[in-house]
C-alpha cells in the first residue's frame, strides 16, 4: 500500500462511496419480502442482512475477476478513469433510489465504466463478447429464470400447504422466510461486494500498484465487504417500499417462494462468474410470486418504471461516466471538479429526498396509486341502484313508466 497515490488512494475511497450506496440500494432485494410479511420487524431486517452480507464477501472472488480483467482492457487505461466510472455509477444509484425504483448497481457501474473506457480510448478498449456473455445475457435471462422458478414454487407451496389451516403453517413460513431471507443477503454479499473488489483490484493494475491478472488483496476484500455492509444497515426504505408492497401484494408463502428462488439463482451465477443484477433477479422473483398466487396481481404501472430504469441504467451511467471522464482529462482542475459536481449531486438528491421521507416508520404503508389507477377510479360509475347520493344529497331515481302503446309482457318459452 505504500506505493498508492493520492489520486489512487481517492478512487479507492469512491469505490467503496459506490459500495455503500450499493448496499443501502440493494437491502430491498433480501429484506423487502421479509418486513412486507412482517416475518421480520425492519431494524432486526436490516441489521441481519448487513451482517450476512460482510460474510458474504469472503466466499468468492470469480465476479471480482470478471469486472478486474474481463469486460475493459486493462492495458492504457488511466487511473482517471476508474474515478470517471464510479462517479457516473454512484449519481444514477442516487437518483434511482430517490425514485424509490429498484434499478440495477451492477449495471450502473458497468454503464460508468464502459462510458469512461470509451471517452478515454475508444471502443476497442471495451471487450465486447464479455459484455455480452456476462452482463447482457444475464441480465435479460436472470430475471425471466428467477421469475419462472418463484411462480412455479409459489403454485407448489400452495398446492401442498393448501390443505393446512394458516394458522399451523404461519410459523414455518416465517422461519422460511428468515432462512430464505438469509440465503438471499449472503448471495448479495457473495455477488455485489466483489464488483467493488474488482474496481479497486482495476484501479490498483492501472496504478501499477499490482500485476494484472491478480486476486483482490485481503484489505481490499475486507473494505468492500464493511461499505456493503454499512450501507445494507442504512436501509434504502424507499426501495425496500417499492419492493415489498409496490409490484404485489405478498404473503409468507409467497414471499418464501421468491426468496429462496432468488438465492438460488444469485448463488449459481457468482460461482459461474456471471456478474448479474440482484436486483432484477430479485424483482423477477417477486412478480412472479404473485403471478404464481391464485388471485393474485402483479402492479404493472410500477413494474413498468421498473423496467424503464433498467433499460435506462447502463447508457445513463455511461452517458454520466463518459462526461466524468472528459471532465478529468481536462487535467488537476477538472479532476477536482468532477469531485465537487459529485458531491454536490448527491447533496441535491439527498435535499430532495427529505421533502417526502421514507423511514423504518413507514416502509410498510402502501405506496400512493399511479396516474392511471387514480384516473381508472375517478371515471368509476356509481352503483346501480334506485338511489344516488352525490355530496350529500340524495336524489330518487324512478323507473321508466311504461308507454301506453307498449304490449304486455309474454312470458318467456324455451
Amino acid at each position: 500500500m505504500e506505493h498508492i497515490t493520492l489520486l489512487l488512494g481517492i478512487v479507492i475511497v469512491t469505490a467503496l462511496v459506490f459500495d455503500f450506496t450499493n448496499g443501502f440500494h440493494d437491502t430491498a432485494n433480501a429484506m423487502a419480502t421479509t418486513i412486507s410479511t412482517g416475518a421480520l420487524k425492519p431494524k432486526t431486517a436490516v441489521a441481519m442482512s448487513a451482517v450476512l452480507n460482510l460474510v458474504g464477501a469472503f466466499l468468492s472472488v470469480e465476479v471480482a475477476k470478471t469486472i478486474s480483467g474481463g469486460i475493459i482492457d486493462e492495458a492504457g487505461i488511466r487511473t482517471e478513469v476508474i474515478f470517471a466510472a464510479l462517479v457516473g455509477a454512484i449519481l444514477w444509484n442516487l437518483l434511482t433510489w430517490l425514485l424509490g425504483l429498484p434499478s440495477s448497481s451492477s449495471h450502473a457501474l458497468f454503464g460508468g465504466l464502459i462510458g469512461a473506457a470509451v471517452m478515454s480510448a475508444g471502443w476497442s478498449s471495451v471487450n465486447g463478447s464479455t459484455v455480452i456473455t456476462k452482463v447482457l445475457i444475464p441480465a435479460v435471462a436472470a430475471p425471466i429464470v428467477a421469475g419462472l422458478a418463484a411462480m412455479l414454487a409459489t403454485r407448489l407451496t400452495y398446492k401442498i400447504g393448501g390443505r393446512v389451516e394458516d394458522k399451523a403453517t404461519a410459523k414455518g413460513y416465517r422461519a422460511g422466510q428468515i432462512a430464505s431471507a438469509g440465503l438471499v443477503s449472503l448471495a448479495h454479499g457473495t455477488n455485489d461486494a466483489q464488483k467493488t473488489m474488482g474496481i479497486i483490484t482495476l484501479a490498483l493494475v492501472t496504478g501499477g500498484v499490482i500485476a494484472p491478472g491478480s486476486n483482490p488483496p485481503m484489505w481490499v476484500i475486507v473494505s468492500a465487504g464493511i461499505a456493503i455492509a454499512l450501507g445494507t444497515y442504512l436501509g434504502g426504505w424507499r426501495i425496500i417500499r417499492t419492493m415489498g408492497k409496490g409490484l404485489t401484494d405478498l404473503a409468507p408463502p409467497q414471499g418464501f417462494a421468491a426468496q429462496t428462488s432468488a438465492a438460488s439463482a444469485i448463488l449459481a451465477s457468482s460461482h459461474i462468474g456471471f456478474s448479474l443484477s440482484t436486483t432484477q433477479v430479485c424483482s423477477g422473483a417477486v412478480m412472479g410470486s404473485g403471478l404464481g398466487r391464485k388471485g393474485g396481481v402483479v402492479r404493472w404501472s410500477t413494474a413498468t418504471r421498473m423496467f424503464v430504469a433498467w433499460g435506462l441504467t447502463l447508457p445513463a451511467a455511461g452517458l454520466a461516466g463518459a462526461s466524468a471522464e472528459f471532465l478529468t482529462q481536462q487535467g488537476t482542475w477538472g479532476i477536482i471538479a468532477t469531485g465537487v459536481l459529485l458531491v454536490a449531486g448527491a447533496g441535491i438528491i439527498w435535499t430532495l429526498s427529505r421533502r417526502q421521507p421514507v423511514t423504518v416508520d413507514n416502509v410498510n404503508d402502501i405506496e400512493p396509486a399511479g396516474v392511471v389507477t387514480t384516473g381508472v377510479a375517478a371515471v368509476t360509475p356509481p352503483p346501480a341502484g334506485p338511489t344516488a347520493t352525490v355530496a350529500g344529497l340524495k336524489t330518487m331515481i324512478p323507473s321508466p313508466s311504461p308507454s301506453p302503446d307498449a304490449e304486455p309482457t309474454s312470458p318467456a318459452t324455451v
